[in-house]
Protein backbone atom coordinates (compact mmCIF):
# COMPACT_ATOMS: atom_id res chain seq x y z
CA UNK A 1 0.00 0.00 0.00
CA UNK A 2 2.98 1.97 0.39
CA UNK A 3 4.46 4.08 -2.83
CA UNK A 4 2.90 4.53 -6.48
CA UNK A 5 -0.13 2.40 -6.68
CA UNK A 6 0.27 -1.20 -8.26
CA UNK A 7 -0.99 -3.89 -6.87
CA UNK A 8 -3.41 -2.57 -4.48
CA UNK A 9 -4.91 -1.32 -7.88
CA UNK A 10 -4.75 -4.38 -9.26
CA UNK A 11 -7.35 -5.73 -6.22
CA UNK A 12 -9.54 -3.15 -7.04
CA UNK A 13 -10.04 -3.15 -10.89
CA UNK A 14 -10.04 -7.04 -10.35
CA UNK A 15 -12.94 -7.40 -7.81
CA UNK A 16 -14.92 -4.49 -8.88
CA UNK A 17 -15.06 -6.54 -12.85
CA UNK A 18 -15.26 -9.80 -10.68
CA UNK A 19 -17.43 -9.38 -7.99
CA UNK A 20 -20.33 -7.01 -9.41
CA UNK A 21 -22.85 -6.50 -8.64
CA UNK A 22 -21.59 -7.76 -4.94
CA UNK A 23 -18.71 -6.05 -4.38
CA UNK A 24 -17.48 -2.47 -4.81
CA UNK A 25 -13.82 -2.11 -4.53
CA UNK A 26 -11.35 0.93 -3.96
CA UNK A 27 -7.76 0.40 -3.33
CA UNK A 28 -6.00 2.86 -0.82
CA UNK A 29 -2.46 3.47 0.63
CA UNK A 30 -0.94 4.85 3.97
CA UNK A 31 1.29 6.67 1.92
CA UNK A 32 -0.32 7.36 -1.78
CA UNK A 33 2.16 8.72 -4.55
CA UNK A 34 -0.75 10.31 -5.81
CA UNK A 35 -0.75 8.96 -9.28
CA UNK A 36 -1.34 5.28 -10.72
CA UNK A 37 2.31 3.49 -11.86
CA UNK A 38 2.22 3.25 -15.81
CA UNK A 39 3.32 -0.95 -15.46
CA UNK A 40 -0.35 -1.28 -13.16
CA UNK A 41 -2.26 0.15 -15.54
CA UNK A 42 -0.85 -1.53 -18.80
CA UNK A 43 -1.51 -5.26 -16.74
CA UNK A 44 -5.41 -3.83 -16.14
CA UNK A 45 -5.43 -3.05 -20.05
CA UNK A 46 -4.18 -6.21 -21.02
CA UNK A 47 -6.40 -7.96 -19.06
CA UNK A 48 -9.30 -5.67 -20.29
CA UNK A 49 -10.47 -4.27 -17.34
CA UNK A 50 -11.87 -0.87 -16.80
CA UNK A 51 -9.34 1.69 -15.23
CA UNK A 52 -11.73 4.92 -15.45
CA UNK A 53 -12.19 6.66 -12.16
CA UNK A 54 -9.10 4.98 -10.68
CA UNK A 55 -6.70 7.26 -8.58
CA UNK A 56 -4.72 7.50 -5.69
CA UNK A 57 -6.39 7.49 -2.41
CA UNK A 58 -5.01 7.63 1.27
CA UNK A 59 -6.66 5.23 3.60
CA UNK A 60 -7.86 8.35 5.90
CA UNK A 61 -10.50 8.82 2.97
CA UNK A 62 -12.31 5.76 4.25
CA UNK A 63 -12.12 6.84 7.97
CA UNK A 64 -14.65 9.57 7.26
CA UNK A 65 -18.52 9.31 8.19
CA UNK A 66 -18.99 9.88 4.43
CA UNK A 67 -16.73 7.18 3.35
CA UNK A 68 -18.50 3.61 1.82
CA UNK A 69 -19.26 1.05 5.06
CA UNK A 70 -16.32 -1.35 4.30
CA UNK A 71 -17.31 -5.05 5.66
CA UNK A 72 -13.66 -6.73 3.95
CA UNK A 73 -9.94 -5.42 4.16
CA UNK A 74 -7.62 -6.83 2.73
CA UNK A 75 -4.06 -5.57 3.05
CA UNK A 76 -1.47 -6.39 0.22
CA UNK A 77 1.74 -4.99 0.03
CA UNK A 78 4.57 -6.71 2.67
CA UNK A 79 5.28 -3.21 3.83
CA UNK A 80 1.59 -2.79 4.76
CA UNK A 81 2.26 -5.92 7.22
CA UNK A 82 4.67 -3.88 9.49
CA UNK A 83 2.52 -0.43 9.59
CA UNK A 84 -0.42 -0.04 11.96
CA UNK A 85 -3.53 0.23 10.45
CA UNK A 86 -6.43 2.41 11.34
CA UNK A 87 -9.20 1.18 12.83
CA UNK A 88 -12.07 0.84 10.23
CA UNK A 89 -15.67 2.16 11.03
CA UNK A 90 -17.98 -0.75 11.79
CA UNK A 91 -14.91 -3.60 12.47
CA UNK A 92 -14.99 -4.81 9.37
CA UNK A 93 -13.02 -8.34 8.48
CA UNK A 94 -9.78 -7.87 7.42
CA UNK A 95 -6.61 -10.02 6.45
CA UNK A 96 -3.35 -9.62 4.68
CA UNK A 97 -2.45 -11.20 1.41
CA UNK A 98 0.94 -9.90 1.56
CA UNK A 99 2.67 -9.31 -1.95
CA UNK A 100 6.18 -7.10 -2.75
CA UNK A 101 5.11 -4.10 -4.03
CA UNK A 102 5.59 -3.92 -7.26
CA UNK A 103 6.27 -0.37 -7.69
CA UNK A 104 8.94 -0.74 -4.88
CA UNK A 105 11.24 -3.00 -7.60
CA UNK A 106 14.41 -1.12 -9.01
CA UNK A 107 15.61 -3.43 -11.68
CA UNK A 108 14.81 -3.43 -15.74
CA UNK A 109 12.22 -2.70 -17.44
CA UNK A 110 11.33 -6.43 -17.97
CA UNK A 111 11.44 -7.04 -14.79
CA UNK A 112 9.44 -4.26 -13.15
CA UNK A 113 6.60 -5.65 -15.97
CA UNK A 114 7.76 -9.32 -14.62
CA UNK A 115 6.70 -8.05 -11.02
CA UNK A 116 3.50 -6.49 -12.00
CA UNK A 117 1.92 -9.71 -13.83
CA UNK A 118 3.08 -11.71 -10.84
CA UNK A 119 1.13 -9.34 -8.45
CA UNK A 120 -1.63 -8.93 -10.87
CA UNK A 121 -1.97 -13.20 -11.14
CA UNK A 122 -2.13 -13.75 -7.46
CA UNK A 123 -4.49 -10.95 -6.86
CA UNK A 124 -7.02 -12.31 -9.46
CA UNK A 125 -6.60 -15.85 -8.20
CA UNK A 126 -7.06 -14.92 -4.44
CA UNK A 127 -10.09 -13.09 -5.36
CA UNK A 128 -11.32 -15.85 -7.05
CA UNK A 129 -11.18 -17.55 -4.74
CA UNK A 130 -12.46 -15.05 -2.32
CA UNK A 131 -15.55 -14.98 -4.71
CA UNK A 132 -15.87 -18.78 -4.39
CA UNK A 133 -16.68 -18.49 -0.57
CA UNK A 134 -20.17 -18.80 -0.30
Amino acid sequence: MDGELSAVDHGEAILNFKGRPTFSAYSAGSHPAGNIHPQALRQLELAHLPTTGMRSKSWDEFEESSAPRLDFVFTVCDNAAKEVCPVWPGQPISAHWGLPDPAALRGTEGEVERAFLEAFVTLHRRIGLFLSLP
